[in-house]
């Protein structure tokens, strides 16, 4: 039984690996904004839970190709930053991601993180003969209050460092973004983008116990 990620994310990826799992990786080609455009107006819950489920549904298509004899879990993510009524994806540029940072100092928002989870159970003497039997999904969230006295030349040398510019609000908490949050109110792991106890239920319900996941070396 292996657990296989499909998402890009190095953060995700890394709570993986330091809760025991090295997963597969498979790269879901989902155009993100195309399928909240076509689903209309949706809560922010909504929409995590909606592209979650499509990452790991295209990947689950796909699995057999290239992965024969795959059998386990196929994990898809995604997550969204509410602020003051707003949402929040990835900022991609400086510009957008400095008036982020301006906008929420001092202030405390919420990180919405959607998880689905596909069962996929392959017969092992078929090679490519995959099956599709149950799925499950849910979402986490966890609010993040910001320090108020982080100070513009701050943001301006945060920003230079690129980090923000590709993760959901703008922020991290376990890496150079960590310093300037003041307070988490949930599960922490669920703001760097993959809420492992929300996880661990969602394998438990497809019938796959955490524990049996486990296939890091250093166990």
């Amino acid at each position: 039984m292996r657990l296989c990620l499909a998402s890009t994310s190095p953060a995700r990826l890394a709570l993986l690996r330091a809760a025991g799992i090295e997963p597969l990786l498979a790269a879901p080609g989902v155009d993100e904004a195309a399928t909240v455009a076509e689903a209309g107006p949706l809560s922010p819950h909504d929409t995590v839970l909606l592209l979650a489920r499509r990452k790991a549904e295209d990947v689950a298509a796909r699995i057999h190709t290239e992965h024969p004899r795959f059998h386990g879990l196929i994990v898809g993510g995604d997550s969204m930053f509410e602020l003051d009524g707003q949402v929040y994806g990835k900022p991609h540029t400086p510009e957008a991601a400095a008036a982020r940072w301006r906008a929420m100092r001092g202030k405390t928002g919420t990180l919405h993180s959607g998880h689905w989870v596909i069962r996929v159970d392959g017969a092992a003497d078929t090679p490519g003969s995959t099956s599709v039997n149950i799925a499950a999904g849910r979402v986490a969230a966890s609010t993040v209050s910001f320090s108020a006295d982080i100070t513009d030349d701050e943001i301006e040398r945060y920003i230079a460092t690129g980090e923000p510019l590709f993760v959901a609000g703008a922020f991290t908490i376990d890496s150079l973004g960590g310093p300037f949050i003041s307070r988490i109110e949930g599960d922490p792991s669920t703001v760097v983008g993959m809420s492992l106890p929300t996880l661990r239920r969602l394998t438990r319900e497809l019938g796959v116990e955490w524990t049996t996941l486990w296939n890091r070396h250093e166990l």
